[in-house]
Parts: C-alpha cells; sequence; structure tokens
C-alpha cells in the first residue's frame, strides 16, 4: 500500500513537497497551493528552518561553511517532526537566523492539518525524505532569474552585501545546484515552468491535492 493510500485511508495529512533551485519561485507556488485547497486545511513547513546551529563557531569561520550542501541542514530531525504531524501530533519547527547562521530560542508550534506542505531547495534529495511526501513538485526557473531574485532578497530581506551575496552564489550556490538540486528533479510528480505564472500546471497541481483529499 502507497503512503499516499494509507494516508488518504486513515485521514492522516497528506504531505506536499514544493522544490525546485534557490529563488525559483517555490513560496508563490506554496501561496497559490494554499489559496487553492484553504488556509484552514494547510500548515506549512520551511527546510531552511533546519539549519543547523552554528552559534559554536565564530563569526567568521560560521561564513566559510557550505550552506548549501544538504549536510548543512538537520533533515532527520524534520523527517522525524513529518512522522510526529502523520501521526497527529503537533511539533516545535525552529527559528533559524540567517544574519547569525544560529538558531533562536523560540520555536514556531504546528499541528496536524489536512494538508503539510513541505518546501525546500533539497527536499527532493533525501531519499527517505522523498517517501514521506505524497505529492512532490519542482519549480523549474532560469537561471539568470534566480540569481536575480536572490540578489534581490538577501541584500533587502537578510541584510547582506552585494559582493557577499555574489560571492556565495558563484561558490556554493550554483555548484551545488548542479550537483544536488537540478538531478532531483527526476524524482518530481509535477515540474512547474516558470512556477506561480505557469496557471496550467499551479491548476493541475492544486486539482491533483483536491482529488487526494476527496478520496
Amino acid at each position: 500500500m502507497t503512503p499516499e493510500k494509507s494516508r488518504t485511508q486513515s485521514r492522516a495529512p497528506i504531505l506536499i513537497g514544493v522544490a525546485g533551485g534557490t529563488a525559483a519561485g517555490k513560496s508563490a507556488v506554496v501561496r497559490e497551493v494554499v489559496r487553492g485547497v484553504g488556509s484552514e486545511s494547510v500548515a506549512v513547513i520551511e527546510h531552511d528552518s533546519y539549519y543547523r546551529d552554528q552559534s559554536r563557531l565564530s563569526k567568521e569561520q560560521r561564513l566559510q561553511l557550505n550552506y548549501d550542501h544538504p549536510d548543512a541542514l538537520e533533515t532527520s530531525l524534520l523527517k522525524a517532526h513529518l512522522r510526529q504531524l502523520i501521526e497527529g501530533s503537533p511539533v516545535e519547527v525552529p527559528t533559524y537566523s540567517f544574519s547569525t547562521h544560529t538558531r533562536l530560542p523560540t520555536t514556531r508550534r504546528v499541528v496536524a492539518r489536512k494538508v503539510i506542505v513541505l518546501v525546500g531547495v533539497l527536499i527532493l534529495v533525501d531519499p527517505e525524505l522523498r517517501e514521506l511526501l505524497d505529492i512532490r513538485a519542482y519549480v523549474d526557473a532560469d537561471e539568470d532569474i534566480r540569481l536575480i531574485r536572490r540578489l534581490r532578497r538577501d541584500i533587502v530581506q537578510r541584510g547582506r552585501s552585494l559582493d557577499t551575496v555574489i560571492y556565495q552564489y558563484l561558490d556554493s550556490v550554483k555548484p551545488m545546484h548542479r550537483k544536488f538540486v537540478e538531478p532531483s528533479k527526476r524524482h518530481a510528480h509535477f515540474i512547474l515552468p516558470e512556477g506561480a505564472e505557469n496557471r496550467v500546471a499551479v491548476d493541475l497541481l492544486v486539482s491533483k491535492i483536491q482529488s487526494v483529499l476527496a478520496g
């Protein structure tokens, strides 16, 4: 019996994964999913919340780490949390600071809802994590567009300098995308070129989620 069938029969949450490269437009797709399914039925978890705490390191040492490699994230904790949600138990999702590369003392409580949406660059890389996802989507976007979006986001929202963002992109983001993220696309059930702007693809994804809920 597939995970999707067993959860539908038991009315456990349906897990949806939304992957894709940095600044590909994943968040916009998630917003469309929430709008289409209904915010009261959806809980959203970001893989980024599970970055490992680097408070033991100096600021200079933190800046030298590769945050785009799968090992930078505590995916084991994420998988444990997803299993708890499948069983109906709430979880305490970590709060991560991108400006300091540390976890904050506060957490975000997430309760099980009909649909759990997991969003992140690397969520289709880990085989065990993939198996937990009933529906896997990959948001595809042009590399230049993603770079421009990332520059705007990291400078405006995360307080980083232009030089720092460009260095990280060339040093780790781009090579890790080619090594891990792009190949993970083959594990997706849905590929959404241009993200939320592709209304046909988004509507198909939402319709699939609704059909599983109705099943």
